[in-house]
């Protein structure tokens, strides 16, 4: 047999191999279509519903995030902004609409198609929905606040690998061992198509790796521009009943946690505090300092949520505060970074 031949039937096994794992691929993808996971939240006269689908989506695949908001007839909804608390995914697509049922109701929906990150857990945070109630003979909005809050709960759902379960790494050739081809036996030009395949793949590793690095940049910029202002807004808010000031402080350490989340890329939300600080004390991304900072900050802030202690003028001043330095020692590209 001809080198010529031998050649060409390498390259028909080859074809064999990858038409196999596309096949395979395209399976996968068939099978992880699913229910979407849907989340309902009703306040008052408005009803918010998000859904996510599909509920298992395969890495690679866009999901599909949708946020409906229904209020009654002389009830103004104020939606998130764009991208509010979605810092983590790339947007790949857009759609707000708003609408009028025949009730006289207003249906506001926000539509994202969304890139994860990764494969394997993944979590779409609370999304805060705003509402003034101008109906006649009702209270606009909250005593010491502009409008009415409805925070959605957290949507977890996974991301599968394409690989199915029990596979590995290794390959393995389907119609036989391969003999290996010898410089004599490739053609003149394919010397040039592999250099110019490397070359391109540099080049798009390069591109990657910039924009990589670009997009946690501005995510932890952002993260910082977000806890400051749920900071600001939550500073406005009363705290002279027992109530009040126990629902401040559920929301000050709520903040600290979603931004050490979203800037360091930990999920500091879902641990207990004793958690946490076991977490922090191994990462390289807080000192010390820090890790005194949020140790006395966090079991400060327990005593009074679940220990029913009532803090001082002084000592509510002292979290809000510690609050404040850790966020401006920590945010991205401030004097304090260390990063």
């Amino acid at each position: 047999m001809n080198e010529s031949v031998r050649i060409h039937e390498r390259l028909a096994r080859l074809a064999v191999c990858l038409s196999g794992c596309f096949a395979l691929i395209v399976a996968m993808v068939g099978d992880a279509i699913a229910e979407p996971l849907t989340t309902t939240r009703v306040s008052g006269p408005v009803t918010v519903i998000v859904s996510l689908e599909p509920e298992q989506p395969v890495i690679g695949d866009p999901v599909k995030l949708t946020i409906e908001v229904t209020a009654e007839k002389d009830v103004e909804v104020l939606m998130p902004d764009f991208g509010s608390a979605l810092n983590r995914f790339s947007i790949v697509d857009f759609a707000p609409r708003q609408t009028i049922d025949d009730d006289g109701r207003t249906v506001a929906t926000q539509t994202y198609r969304l890139d994860p990150p990764s494969s394997g857990p993944q979590v779409i945070p609370p999304i805060l929905i705003e509402y003034v109630d101008r109906r006649e003979g009702k209270t606009p909005a909250p005593e010491g606040l502009d409008a009415y809050e409805i925070l959605t709960d957290r949507m977890k759902f996974t991301v599968e690998s394409v690989l199915p379960e029990g596979t590995t790494n290794e390959l393995k050739p389907p119609l036989g061992r391969l003999e290996p081809i010898t410089p004599s036996q490739i053609p003149k030009r394919t010397g040039a198509i592999v250099a110019a395949v490397i070359v391109g793949l540099a080049v798009l590793a390069a591109g990657v790796f910039y924009w990589n690095k670009r997009g946690r940049k501005e995510r932890r910029r952002s993260a910082f521009e977000i806890a400051d202002a749920s900071l600001q807004k939550l500073l406005q808010t009363p705290r002279q009943t027992e109530e009040q000031i126990d629902l401040f402080y559920v929301q000050l350490t709520a903040i600290i946690r979603q931004y050490i989340e979203d800037r360091f890329d930990m999920r500091a939300p879902e641990l207990t505090t004793e958690e946490f600080l076991a977490s922090i004390s191994r990462s390289p991304d807080f000192s010390s300092e820090h890790q005194s900072l949020l140790r006395d900050f966090l079991r400060h802030a327990d005593l009074v949520k679940f220990a029913g202690a009532t803090p001082s003028s002084d000592e509510m001043t002292r979290s809000i505060d510690t609050a404040k330095r850790f966020l401006n020692e920590t945010r991205q590209g401030g004097e304090g970074d260390g990063r």
